[in-house]
């Protein structure tokens, strides 16, 4: 049948095409019975009936990392439908600073290590098969697709799927090099385009290059493998982690995607490399450096500006530095991570609120949040692996790497929150008592009970993580809990 737009394919309504590729088209569509927009990618061919019972395998696997396959037609694929530019187009505009990079790789390893469980390998991992949703979350698509699609061309960025043994199957530029030599493929396959898309995301440039396909497979042969290339501040872990994936021998390569997720997530407690230029290591409480800056932020037109300084006299003044805002935005709220490395900061622009990421040692603000109404009030956990906020009248945490939020308690209108080693977060209401909640979810339990009229706000733990302070709408402002 002809493709479309309203046009039926099966009991889905075709809107527009968005894609094409080795496979065929992709089309988003509408399934009026069940009320939902889902995608749909088309083939010139009919499936065979291993495809069909691979693919329906395929659609068992159910993880937030991966875009679920909902059905099999008998030359379609209904998969869920994901907002979101892909990792290709947010490579095209540069490299991917450091933190944003592996928040994104850390949820790439989560989605592939949820298929090798279930002995799926995908085989055409790629920049382009990995969507970036707004609110910061990372689908993979096209898992495990390739394993028994038909022939067809091959191209340096088409994939190419066959099932005759002995023939390449895959991207030409992120095949692994077993893959290129058309030997039998497993999860070490998807360990090495894990390493290959990761480096791309580091340095902005694809590994493998030519001017054919030839000249590529050649170097994911034998060419040799640049890690010079990859920014200086890279932790030495993940440059570690990047030479095991991108290994030739398969007997030495990384074998468990999983591993790479581990490394990943120790790199983020490794000590920095000492930049070269404007910034120098913390020692003293950082803390104490944020209300500093918190309370001069009303001052500030331009930009907000932070300084490091040593818990011993230095020779040397004190650096200072500054963030660039967003056009037209005023800065508002910020808080430093628990080991002094990052801030959050928080602006509003238009009358809406938005939390940004930014990395000391790096120029580069990334969005935490989309933009929104009112997103205030941001905490970290003392890990520095989460961030709590509120946000649209209720508590939310999400990843500081980035990734869905997770909504705890309706709040209404906040006044501050802390979080301590326990898992346990503490946080106040206008006009209110302090509640607490469990980090992982649960319900919200009352803390403190104020005199008719007052309030208790803004609470913040104590070293020992057991005691804490807060503000009391009374006389005595401060109180220990």
């Amino acid at each position: 049948m002809e493709l479309r737009p309203s046009a039926k394919l099966g009991r889905y309504e075709l809107v527009a095409p968005i894609g094409k590729g080795g496979m065929g088209e992709v089309w988003p569509a509408h399934e009026p019975k069940l009320g939902r927009d889902v995608a749909i990618k088309v083939s010139a061919k009919q499936f065979s009936d291993r495809f069909e019972r691979e693919a329906r395998a395929i659609a068992a696997l159910n993880h937030p990392n991966v875009c679920t396959l909902f059905d099999v037609g008998p030359n379609y694929l209904v998969m869920e439908l994901v907002e979101g530019p892909t990792l290709a187009e947010r490579i095209s505009r540069g490299p991917v600073p450091i933190e944003e990079a592996l928040g994104i790789a850390k949820q790439m390893a989560d989605g592939l290590d949820a298929a090798h469980e279930k002995g799926i390998t995908h085989r055409d991992l790629k920049p382009a098969n990995v969507k970036i949703r707004p609110d910061g979350s990372v689908k993979v698509l096209d898992f495990g697709l390739a394993q028994t699609a038909e022939a067809t061309e091959l191209t340096s960025d088409s994939p190419t799927m066959m099932t005759v043994p002995g023939m390449i199957l895959g991207t030409a530029a992120y095949m692994a090099p077993e893959q290129a030599a058309g030997q039998p493929v497993d999860k070490r396959a998807d360990v090495w385009a894990f390493g290959v898309v990761l480096h791309e995301m580091l340095t902005g440039q694809r590994l493998f290059q030519g001017d054919s396909v030839a000249h590529i497979l050649a170097d994911v042969l034998r060419g040799p493998i640049d890690f010079d290339k990859l920014p200086k501040e890279t932790p030495r872990r993940i440059r570690n982690l990047m030479k095991r994936c991108l290994d030739r021998d398969l007997k030495t390569r990384l074998r468990d995607i999983r591993e790479a997720r581990v490394a990943i997530d120790g790199a983020d407690d490794e000590p920095q490399q000492a930049p070269s230029s404007s910034y120098r290591a913390a020692t003293v409480t950082e803390r104490l450096v944020a209300w500093a800056i918190a309370a001069g932020l009303a001052l500030v037109a331009a930009g907000v500006s932070f300084v490091h300084f040593r818990e011993r006299p230095a020779d040397d003044r004190p650096v200072f530095s500054s963030i660039s805002l967003p056009e037209n935005s005023s800065p508002g709220f910020l808080a430093f991570s628990p080991d002094g490395r990052r801030l959050i900061v928080r602006f509003l622009r238009d009358g809406k609120t938005q939390l940004f990421l930014r990395s000391l040692d790096s120029p580069q603000l990334r969005p935490l949040t989309p933009e929104t109404g009112n997103v205030r009030a941001p905490f970290w956990s003392p890990d520095g692996k989460f961030v709590g906020f509120f946000a649209d009248g209720k508590l939310r945490t999400m990843p500081a790497s980035g990734g869905p939020a997770q909504d705890l308690c309706d709040v209404g209108s906040e006044a501050g929150g802390a979080w301590n080693r326990d898992g346990i977060i503490l946080f106040g209401i206008s006009q209110g008592p302090l509640f607490r909640v469990n980090a992982a979810g649960g319900p919200c339990t009352q803390v403190t009970r104020p005199a008719p009229g007052s309030s208790t706000s803004f609470p913040e733990f104590l070293p020992d993580g057991k005691h804490f302070f807060y503000v009391a709408g009374s006389p005595d402002l401060s109180k220990r809990g």
